[in-house]
């Protein structure tokens, strides 16, 4: 069943496939955004800011994802009680200052004009930057209850319902559900599938969905670590390895940890950058912990997101007994997956938030830095390179045609990732600090595969970086 499940993300991959573009037109582009929906117990500031944290630097972000959905569902915000109706109108003033910000934030794909709200619902590419409108129109309530008991015919909302026409689209691409909150609103569109569709078409539909869990909210915080009691519980046991679960218990940890102790960086270049960043609140326990859910999704090169170990800005996950010491997910709550995945937390943060302060130098001036833009062996886009060869050999990487669009000099860096492949050797990276290497393959390294990063650093403002993955198959 699992090689089942890696020919399916391989299958994804495919979907992935685009090519950057500052072009906004779909006619023009060949890059597709991401599909992501997004479950948040977003609350106001005075009872727990972290999930509009989040919720500003996605929108500083959108033109890199499409957002099908910001649903508002129970969560720990709510502490135990029904998830209170009102608090969806944070959502609103995130979007209102969005508004005021998108003529700026539009220079920087030197987009012009919105597509209609109807072309808007279709497929968005890289560089788009969705309409107030359009957002407007995708917000709505989820569940407001928690736990896998509530699940039932009287549980159905208004997101639990668009969940799955989303799902029904004809569209390739994945739905990507991030939980800033509980998961109940997607349990419960599954559980309705599960009630009125054949077993065929309920596959059919969970190979579509891929869920990214920030730990479990799906339980009051008092209940937490009372696993059973949730729906998440509920979705890995009941369906076991035919759902894309990711259980996240080290990013959403590491980012607000990381996020209150560089405290002073988010002050002077998000805090009152643009409209967005006069209304980022300051944190009161972490910093956007909710963030690696769509960081694991953002499109830069790096990873696959339906390929849990290939690790991005949002985490490493191996497949695993969870928490609950009973259900298997894609989770890295083990001690070993957990040390590699703080690694590469801790080592991706500083590019993370470069982003995130580049986007709020456009919302504040209408200029700023771009990301430079990674060719290796003169392939174009974001997808990574499959290079077949011997043991034994040298393998040549070029990435000399990689350029940056405001004309900054760049430097680069290869390196191994061990952990996305299965060789556990070390291997010599010739040149790894100039635009062409080489890669020795060891001779022991048969029917193995290795993962070689491109990371590519502009010298503009806050440093900007490429990625483009290159995974060698040794035959």
């Amino acid at each position: 069943m699992r090689k089942s499940k890696l020919l399916l993300s391989l299958m994804m991959a495919i979907a992935l496939t685009c090519q950057p573009s500052s072009i906004m037109a779909r006619k023009d582009a060949k890059c597709l955004k991401p599909r992501i929906v997004v479950l948040t117990d977003i609350a106001p500031v005075n009872v727990e800011p972290d999930d509009m944290e989040s919720a500003i630097r996605l929108l500083s972000h959108a033109d890199l994802f499409e957002i099908e959905a910001i649903i508002t569902t129970s969560g720990w915000n709510s502490s135990g009680k029904k998830y209170p109706q009102g608090w969806m109108d944070s959502l609103k003033t995130v979007i209102n200052a969005y508004e005021k910000d998108i003529p700026n934030l539009m220079k920087r794909s030197q987009q012009k004009e919105f597509l209609s709200i109807e072309e808007e619902s279709k497929k968005q590419s890289i560089g788009y930057w969705p309409s107030p409108e359009y957002l407007r129109s995708r917000i709505m309530m989820g569940s407001l209850d928690f736990g896998y008991k509530s699940l039932g015919k009287d549980n159905n909302s208004a997101g639990s319902d668009f969940i799955i026409k989303l799902a029904d689209e004809k569209d390739d691409r994945p739905l990507f559900i991030g939980l800033w909150g509980g998961g109940n609103t997607i349990a419960q569109a599954i559980w309705r599938i599960k009630q009125e569709r054949s077993e065929a078409e309920l596959e059919k539909f969970l190979k579509k969905i891929y869920i990214y869990a920030i730990t479990d909210q799906d339980v009051s915080w008092g209940d937490r670590g009372k696993y059973t009691l949730s729906s998440h519980y509920w979705l890995r046991k009941e369906f076991g390895d035919k759902i894309n679960f990711i259980w996240d218990e080290s990013a959403w940890l590491s980012q607000c940890g990381l996020g209150s102790s560089n405290w002073n960086e988010y002050a002077k270049h998000i805090q009152g950058h643009g409209n967005l960043g006069k209304i980022y609140p300051k944190n009161k326990y972490g910093v956007e912990g909710d963030t690696p859910s769509f960081l694991h999704v953002l499109p830069n090169g790096l990873n696959n997101p339906t390929v849990p170990n290939q690790t991005g800005w949002g985490g490493y996950f191996v497949w695993d007994k969870t928490l609950d010491n009973e259900t298997y997910c894609y989770t890295n709550t083990s001690k070993e997956a957990k040390a590699i995945s703080q690694k590469y937390e801790k080592y991706f943060y500083n590019a993370s938030f470069a982003n995130f302060a580049a986007r709020m130098d456009w919302a504040k001036y209408g200029k700023g830095n771009r990301n430079p833009i990674v060719i290796v062996n003169g392939k174009k886009g974001l997808e990574a390179i499959p290079v077949n060869t011997k043991a034994g050999s040298t393998i040549k990487l070029n990435a000399s045609k990689t350029y940056d669009p405001d004309g900054d000099q760049l430097t680069y860096k290869w390196w191994y990732m061990p952990e996305a492949g299965n060789y556990n050797g070390k291997i010599e990276i010739r040149n790894a600090d100039k635009s062409i290497s080489e890669v020795s393959v060891p001779t022991d390294a048969k029917d193995k595969t290795i993962h070689i990063i491109c990371e590519v650093t502009d010298n503009g403002e806050h440093n900007l970086k490429g990625y483009r993955r290159i995974i060698i198959n040794v035959k």
